[in-house]
């Protein structure tokens, strides 16, 4: 792409500009040392980028064009020319009427696709009535304990007009069962069912924890889950390969993408073990990444997701183009939300969300100004979603696809992280995979380690956070109306599932919890018999305890 007699010109005159302000760099450099300009990701910035940093890009084969291999400038030829990213809040809390709600009044202020957060018990698979889950229940999420509960989430919501996404793990084939339980009640097919199931369940045992299962039946449960929506749901996504609950932990940018890959390329090769085409199951994976507020660091990361992944695929053998493609969702970074001068947040997540934007997200969700004091209100949940509607709509950074490619910088910064990247799949690689690498304790180590120097760079100052560490001011204001759940909506919810234990069909529950610890013991598809069980409304913990009477539970090794 470039001329190597000008690139030596070039190189030669950046020496001259260096001598010529070489003696009095640092009254060019009053702001910090020169090794203190880093990234969040602790990566050194130099003071200039010129085309000598890139003097090997191929144009077509490293940038190409939107829609086209390597996917680096988007996976779709129009981008946001054609069709806006999809503004999907995540929200959920308390009882499901009050999900109902929101979900209702966020669609009514312009959000065009739903995402639910379950409350902690339903993620760890405990019905509301369990011991284990008091003082949890609506606290950070909603309250599911059976399909009755679907029904009510979803009243009045057309399933086939809007696309639903689940942040759900370990429960997540039972939540996907009742979401097809509801739409066949509303008389809608599952063909016409859209949406995504998180399903990610090795960032569980990297990062978020959530598991219930050891790693062997939890691939077993995802690779049946590939092939059932493989043959009735062709408009859903069974994965959502997550890399935010590993960047939440503390990984660094690259530690996100190269570990969020990883898992993705295990899922892939487990789908190919069980007998799967790839391109039967392949086109319908998606990703889910944090935006974190180190803006251009961010904008490489995402496009050099897409360039690794289609790459990979192309090695794994997948032929139908649509499996080459890295759709992700964004969400912007919770860790950088301050509890001290919160409406900072406000101007952290416009710049996160924008770089989720001109990074070539396929949808997003930008967080509540208020969220690090409480679940977010309906004011602080408004400002969010507008923050999203002005990016889209007055700052003409959707006119025109990718506007950063060819940047020294950025294409410099892509570059440097895909290297980076491959040199994390050599090492784990080098452990026998992703399921030894997170029995060995590997990524939690990393993580761990980067989390660690991460604070230390803060509480040094050599990392800055207004309001935290630089900028202060003497009490920090509450944001003027906070979102509680109070015991309330924990006695409704418990009340209402003991009454549907009394009043349905409880044989027929009987038969079809029977009719899943026969499927998990031999090789039948479990999906099955777990539709049948949620449509006789057997709920979500008693379908979770059949499954462990058979695949047993998951300890992890402390790691010291």
């Amino acid at each position: 792409m470039y001329d190597p007699q000008k690139i030596g010109l070039i190189a030669e005159y950046k020496e001259e500009w260096n001598n010529k302000f070489k003696n009095n760099v640092k009254q060019w450099s009053e702001r910090k040392a020169e090794d203190d300009f880093i990234t969040i990701s602790d990566r050194k910035i130099k003071r200039l980028y010129t085309p000598e940093d890139i003097n090997d890009l191929d144009y077509l084969r490293d940038i190409g064009f939107p829609g086209e291999y390597p996917f680096t400038r988007g996976v779709y030829p129009t981008m946001y020319r054609g069709r806006l990213w999809t503004m999907r809040q995540f929200s959920g809390f308390g009882t499901p009427e009050d999900t109902n709600r929101r979900y209702h009044y966020l669609i009514e202020h312009g959000q065009t696709g739903l995402s639910v957060a379950f409350h902690m018990p339903t993620l760890y698979g405990y019905d509301s009535d369990s011991p284990r889950a008091y003082g949890e229940v609506g606290k950070c999420g909603v309250a599911v304990d059976s399909l009755l509960d679907m029904e009510i989430i979803f009243d009045g919501i057309p399933l086939d007009k809007i696309s639903t996404s689940m942040t759900i793990n370990a429960p997540s084939i039972i939540l996907l069962a009742m979401y097809i339980a509801v739409a066949e009640k509303q008389g809608v097919p599952q063909h016409k069912l859209s949406g995504t199931n998180q399903t990610d369940i090795l960032k569980e045992y990297i990062a978020q924890k959530s598991w219930i299962y050891p790693p062997e039946p939890s691939m077993r449960i995802i690779t049946d889950m590939f092939e059932y929506c493989s043959k009735f749901l062709p408009r859903w996504n069974p994965v959502s390969i997550s890399g935010y609950h590993i960047r939440e932990a503390g990984a660094t940018a690259v530690q996100e993408l190269a570990f969020t890959l990883a898992d993705g390329l295990a899922y892939i090769d487990a789908g190919l073990e069980a007998g799967l085409n790839i391109d039967d199951f392949a086109p319908r994976l998606s990703f889910f990444f944090d935006s974190q507020i180190d803006f251009f660091e961010e904008i490489a990361k995402f496009r050099a997701a897409r360039r690794i992944w289609a790459r990979e695929m192309k090695k794994r053998g997948a032929k139908n183009p649509r499996s080459l493609l890295m759709r992700f969702h964004t969400q912007t970074a919770g860790v950088s939300l301050t509890y001290q001068q919160p409406l900072n947040n406000i101007i952290r997540t416009a710049f996160e969300a924008l770089a989720a934007v001109l990074g070539g997200t396929q949808s997003l969700h930008t967080n509540s100004f208020d969220e690090a004091w409480a679940l977010p209100s309906e004011e602080a949940v408004l400002v969010a979603l507008r923050t999203q509607q002005i990016i889209a709509e007055e700052t003409g950074v959707a006119n025109t696809i990718d506007p950063l490619a060819g940047s020294y910088f950025v294409e410099a910064l892509t570059n440097q992280m895909e290297k980076e990247c491959y040199e994390y799949f050599e090492k784990i690689e080098a452990l026998g995979g992703v399921i030894p690498a997170i029995k060995k304790n590997f990524f939690q180590r990393e993580i761990a380690e980067a989390a660690y120097k991460h604070q230390r760079d803060i509480e040094s100052g050599r990392k800055i956070i207004v309001g935290v560490n630089k900028y202060k001011i003497e009490e920090d204001e509450l944001p003027a109306e906070l979102l509680e759940v109070d015991e309330i909506a924990q006695n409704h919810q418990i009340t209402r599932t003991k009454r549907l234990r009394k009043e349905r069909d409880n044989k027929a529950v009987k038969k079809a919890l029977d009719e899943i610890r026969r499927a998990a013991a031999g090789s039948d598809n479990i999906m099955y018999p777990i539709l049948d069980a949620v449509r006789v409304y057997a709920t979500l913990g008693e379908i979770i305890d059949a499954m462990k009477d058979v695949f047993g539970e998951y300890k992890e090794q402390p790691l010291f």
